[in-house]
This record gives C-alpha cells, sequence and structure tokens, in this order.
C-alpha cells in the first residue's frame, strides 16, 4: 500500500474511533468520555489534513505546509464543502490544545458531534474516490 493509500486507512480507522466516542457521549455524556470524544477529534483532524496535504502534493500541489493552507486549498480544489465549516475545525482543534474549560469542552463536543464528524466522513469519501 503506497503512503497516501496508509496515510487514508489510518483516517477511516481514526474517524471510526471518533464515531465510537460520539456515541459513548450521547449515551452517557460525562467529563471523561468527552475527553476521549476531543482526544479522538484532534487525532482525526492530524491524520485528516495530512492526508490531504498528501493528496494535494500528489496532485503537483507542494506549497500548502500548514493545517489552515491544506484546508484552504482543499476546500478551493472542492475537496471538502464548507470552507468556514473546516476553519472553525481548526480554531476548535487549537482550542482543544490549549485551553481547558469545561464549557469550552461542552461546546466543541457538541460540534464535533453535530457537524464535525460529518465534515470528515464527506472528506473521506471524496478522498477514497478521488484516490
Amino acid at each position: 500500500m503506497s503512503q497516501s493509500g496508509q496515510k487514508l486507512e489510518n483516517l477511516i480507522r481514526a474517524l471510526q474511533r471518533l464515531q465510537e466516542a460520539a456515541r459513548a457521549v450521547e449515551a452517557d455524556d460525562n467529563a471523561i468520555i468527552r475527553d476521549g470524544l476531543i482526544q479522538r477529534f484532534e487525532f482525526t483532524y492530524e491524520l485528516a489534513w495530512k492526508a490531504l496535504k498528501d493528496y494535494l502534493e500528489q496532485n503537483g500541489i507542494v506549497d500548502k505546509y500548514s493545517p489552515k493552507g491544506v484546508f484552504k486549498e482543499a476546500y478551493a480544489q472542492r475537496l471538502v464543502g464548507n470552507e468556514q465549516t473546516w476553519l472553525s475545525i481548526i480554531n476548535d482543534r487549537n482550542l482543544t490544545s490549549h485551553i481547558y474549560s469545561e464549557a469550552v469542552a461542552v461546546e466543541i463536543a457538541g460540534r464535533i458531534i453535530n457537524c464535525y464528524i460529518q465534515e470528515f466522513e464527506a472528506l473521506v469519501q471524496k478522498l477514497t474516490r478521488e484516490g
């Protein structure tokens, strides 16, 4: 399997684990389970931007090295559907890394469950089709 194929497989597995955590939070929303959801979100995000970066490089777009640059280019290439949502994902990922507040964690967990998972799913479908 190619390196990009392996990155996509890793992203798919991470997304499955994120979906599993979302179901757990929906069943029993407590701080420990929510923290697990957020950690899986962070991991899925990292794999998503790296898979996109690899895809863009394979298609001759090699000057995007930051997550924000990669997601903006992915939007321009129609690999992701909603630029503002992806910018929100980036912002929330940065918040989870640098600030811990129970209220912020609850808000971000809600966005992960109600919006971000669907964006990751759409990205995986797009990368799988483009593959």
